[in-house]
């Protein structure tokens, strides 16, 4: 049974009993009432994601379809459930069926449309998603037509829908560094024409940033933009050597809590932070809500976004990263302009669209 408030814990209104004429009736349903209101305009409010992979935020009416699996099915092959996961190894093991979904050039440009689609409840109006091209490569199928089936399915995807994208090429830790420098080659052909940035993803313990110093140092030359995820399970010397090679932005950048200098050092060279909040919780590369540096890296003014990661896969969208920021560490809806407007101008977007969305996310 209930317990009378006198005797529920702080915030426990669900166990409450409430009797009329109690004060605290009015106070909880003010306070009820505000969280739905203040819900609801998170709903609304125009978004922006700068972190997401496709392969992780496949549509799963797609997946099914390809699959012919059921969806009580694709829930536990493609997504991860609460406290899953011990390590980033065990997230990545629910990549393995949507990878699988990907090898006709047909399905790529249908998922990347169905991928746009995906993003209209959430209200995003501008998005840079991720992937490797290696990563999907066959006899049939190399890393040009991927790229090209990819821009083609979200062109498809800005005509019904109206949400601007960009792509972002993404190297891996673990490839061959000629096959690393072939992406990057590619995506220098396609910069400005679909493509916006590279990356460079995988493993950070097993393959530490001073293996890739050759790999960025030809992107820079070629004035080809990058984010680098770091931080994210490796250390702060990661996020560091990130940054002296040229990034913009860094993917996640955990490590960097606690430590002043490099915080500082991402603060005056107008370093993008990609946080990922649910995902992060998701691969225990942050362990309790106590140690989630969200407060520490905007009160130390480091231009924040707050990203999906992998939206299928972690189960996620923008509406559900606020809602955990709000509920968990007080972010209220101002705030959350102020993150969108962030992501806007730390985005790979041309000016053309960053003045469009300056103007829908003001």
């Amino acid at each position: 049974m209930p317990a009378p408030h006198n005797s529920a814990s702080k915030g426990d209104f669900a166990k409450t009993v409430l009797m009329p004429g109690d004060p605290l009736r009015l106070e909880i349903a003010h306070k009820l009432r505000w969280r739905e209101v203040h819900m609801d305009l998170i709903q609304k409010l125009p978004k922006v994601d700068l972190h997401c992979h496709l392969d992780g935020s496949l549509h799963m009416e797609f997946l099914r379809s390809v699959s012919g699996l059921s969806s009580e099915e694709l829930i536990d092959a493609a997504q991860v459930k609460n406290k899953e996961c011990n390590n980033l190894s065990e997230y990545l093991k629910k990549f393995v069926l949507p990878i699988s979904c990907l090898m006709t050039a047909d399905n790529i440009r249908e998922a990347s449309y169905m991928f746009i689609k995906s993003l209209v409840p959430d209200n995003v109006k501008y998005v840079e998603v991720r992937f490797s091209p290696a990563l999907l490569e066959s006899e049939e199928l190399h890393a040009r037509d991927i790229i090209e089936c990819v821009i083609s399915g979200l062109e498809r995807g800005y005509q019904d829908y109206s949400i601007r994208s960009n792509v972002i090429i993404c190297a891996m830790r673990h490839y061959p560094a000629e096959k690393n420098m072939r992406i990057f080659k590619l995506a220098k052909e396609y910069l400005e024409h679909g493509v916006c940035a590279v990356d460079l993803a995988g493993n950070e313990a097993k393959f530490p940033m001073y293996l890739f110093r050759d790999l960025f140092s030809f992107a820079k030359c070629e004035k080809i933009p990058f984010t680098i995820h770091a931080g994210e399970c490796g250390n702060s010397e990661n996020i560091r050597e990130a940054i002296e090679l040229g990034a913009r932005r860094i993917g996640h950048g955990i490590a960097m809590r606690g430590d002043t200098k490099l915080q500082t050092l991402c603060r005056d060279r107008h370093i993008g932070v990609e946080m990922c909040p649910i995902s992060n919780f998701q691969t225990t590369a942050v362990k309790s809500f106590d140690d989630y540096p969200i407060w520490e890296f905007i009160n130390n003014r480091l231009q924040v976004t707050i990203n999906t990661d992998n939206r299928t896969v972690s189960n996620t969208t923008l509406w559900k990263e606020f809602s955990l920021l709000h509920m968990h560490y007080g972010l209220m809806h101002d705030d959350f302009v102020s993150l969108t407007q962030n992501a806007v101008e730390c985005s790979f977007a041309n000016d053309s669209i960053k003045q469009e969305l300056i103007k829908l996310c003001s």
